[in-house]
């Protein structure tokens, strides 16, 4: 029997702090923001020109984040949406050094958010982890000052990955490759982004000089054989994210029906499905799954081995990870179902 997408558990992988506020959380951030604004400033159209207007919107996200109380009521507003979309495991990502504005040091950001999701988690039975960022316009010290926080992090915390984000067709590896050394040989689990505003040279770019585990999007590897096969290989897990791809992508996917999850999938591909960024993508996880039934006739099987996939590539603590595999090996059909 089939299970509706708001009753499976869900794992969430690929999921950007400041990418997911709700209109009533601006509201309170930026009082008198009426809905229209919300939609206009935050929320991107369903087509966008490029990866780099779609990037037009978190930096107004970032800039309501910028004290201690903002960073509290914005995590505690993912997790309502987490819960509403039946998550039981996420991976939230931020970058750390976008929220000095106000005054606050990095270290102290990343002891707020940590520390806002540790209660969130007490409060939502959500269990999550925190990946740090490093953008791809940063400096090479930026990306450095980064690694170091999420290296001084992760003993005993909630942080345990390193992710390099950003314009990936604006700006090139080179300043990142030392911070994400760093990272790896502190025992920092390691995610980049690649494969989106670029094709399948952007992937083994990464894979030649970052070596992660995971790749956040990745899916223009179907552009090149022996890029995929690489993928295959390797082991490397795709944090696949279709609409907010088919809003970035233009003309390569103009419909969902053109993304190629369903293919990197059948092709033996390890991928799980995110939604990137619920506010600016405008979706969330159940409507994700909703769209991949409908289209490519997925099945609740079929989305329970992506979860069960996602969490076996998690960044979660081991016993953590024990407990999800139990959680989503429970709710996994057997053979014959769905």
């Amino acid at each position: 029997m089939e299970v509706l997408p708001r009753a499976q558990p869900k794992a969430e992988l690929h999921l950007h702090l400041d990418c997911c506020v709700s209109y009533a959380c601006v509201a309170a951030l930026r009082p008198g923001t009426t809905l229209a604004e919300y939609l206009r400033d935050y929320v991107a159209p369903a087509k966008c020109a490029s990866l780099v207007d779609f990037l037009t919107r978190p930096p107004r996200i970032v800039q309501l984040m910028q004290t201690p109380q903002a960073l509290r009521l914005v995590t505690d507003d993912l997790f309502a949406q987490l819960v509403a979309d039946n998550v039981a495991y996420a991976e939230i990502r931020f970058a750390p050094l976008l929220h000095t504005a106000g005054g606050m040091r990095p270290e102290q950001v990343v002891e707020v958010v940590e520390s806002a999701v540790a209660e969130a988690v007490a409060a939502t039975g959500v269990q999550a982890s925190v990946i740090l960022c490093t953008l791809r316009h940063f400096d090479a010290g930026a990306s450095m000052a980064t690694a170091r926080l999420a290296a001084a992090r992760l003993e005993g915390g909630l942080v345990t990955g390193f992710d390099l984000a950003g314009d990936e067709a604006g700006f090139g590896l080179g300043p990142h490759i030392a911070a994400v050394r760093h990272a790896r040989e502190h025992g920092v689990r390691i995610t980049a982004h690649a494969g989106e505003a670029r094709g399948a040279d952007g992937v083994d770019d990464v894979l030649d000089h970052l070596r992660p585990e995971r790749i956040g999007h990745g899916v223009r590897c179907i552009e090149d054989e022996r890029t995929l096969e690489r993928l295959i290989a390797g082991g490397v897990h795709l944090e696949v994210c279709p609409t907010s791809n088919v809003q970035t992508m233009g003309g390569l996917m103009p419909s969902y029906a053109d993304h190629p999850v369903d293919r990197l999938r059948r092709a033996g591909v390890a991928l799980s499905i995110s939604t990137d960024a619920r506010t600016v993508a405008n979706v969330t996880l159940d409507q994700e799954y909703e769209r991949l039934r409908r289209v490519f006739g997925w099945t609740s099987a079929d989305l329970d081995r992506c979860n069960l996939t996602a969490v076996e590539a998690s960044f979660a603590a081991p016993a953590v990870r024990r407990e999800l595999m139990h959680t989503f090996a429970a709710a996994h059909p057997g053979p014959g179902s769905g």
